[in-house]
């Protein structure tokens, strides 16, 4: 569907079923330079399984209008926008790399609007590679080739794919490369100069499950523990689960596996 926010059209990914806001609601966050696409596993299942889900493509990216929005903060203001756009007063939110970021942002500064909190290949501060941001803004090419380096594990850089006949690393390329020329260098530099992770962490009230790949090259299992120990103050403790046999890219490489756990965490009692 497509919404008006502030003035510019954002299209969301409804699941294939049609926005019932009157259900429980889980909005999913794309990472840099990717649109609602990269959740089209996670959003049919979730769908069908009694959310309404919102799956947007993020100000700039994929066919949202408007240009990309250049900090952690701004995105998380325009996620409050949204759902009084699509009539949502309460959600869940799940995000993915930078859109984890979004989503900690947004718990933490709209605490009465977030039920319960979703972080997949998140660390907090997220610092970008140098030779990464430079590339991004130089030569995309370059950039998208160590994107699909560091995101994939062997097996799928080898051809491996939960699709049979999909190319994980040349579907992920050519997402990229449909993004505007600026898109993934703004992103990866909202990543890079978000520095108030840890205390939006400390600030998180509502349940939160953390989604760490166990073979994560981008954001590796051993640099969460900050973010986990800063989320002290969620009720019972943020839970964390590991992904087997997927890196960065978990979305792609373990889709089962990381719809069952959100799915899972989302209807706990």
């Amino acid at each position: 569907m497509q919404l008006t926010v502030s003035g510019l059209p954002v299209f969301i990914y409804t699941g294939g079923q049609s926005f019932a806001p009157a259900q429980p609601v889980v909005v999913l966050l794309h990472g840099a330079a990717h649109d609602h696409s990269v959740w089209n596993f996670q959003a049919r299942h979730l769908a069908r399984h009694g959310f309404s889900v919102l799956a947007p493509d993020l100000p700039g990216h994929g066919r949202s209008g408007g240009a990309p929005l250049a900090s952690i903060e701004a995105l998380a203001d325009w996620l409050a926008t949204l759902l009084d756009a699509a009539g949502v007063r309460r959600a869940a939110i799940a995000g993915h790399s930078i859109g984890s970021l979004v989503a900690l942002q947004a718990a933490a500064q709209f605490p009465d609007r977030i039920t319960q909190l979703i972080l997949l290949g998140s660390v907090a501060p997220m610092p970008v590679a140098a030779p990464l941001l430079s590339a991004a803004h130089d030569d995309r090419a370059v950039a998208h080739a160590m994107i699909n380096q560091w995101s994939y594990t062997f097996a799928s850089q080898l051809g491996a794919s939960a699709v049979p006949g999909i190319s994980l690393m040349g579907l992920n390329r050519r997402l990229m490369e449909r993004q505007g020329d600026s898109v993934l260098a703004i992103d990866l530099g909202a990543c890079n100069a978000y520095e108030n992770g840890l205390a939006a962490a400390a600030a998180v009230r509502c349940p939160t499950l953390l989604l760490c790949a166990d073979r994560d090259q981008m954001t590796p299992r051993r640099a969460v523990k900050p973010l986990h120990e800063a989320l002290a103050g969620v009720a019972d403790g943020a839970r964390m689960i590991s992904i087997p046999r997927a890196g960065h890219a978990m979305l792609a490489e373990a889709p089962d596996a990381v719809g069952n756990a959100i799915r899972s965490f989302l209807t706990r009692r």
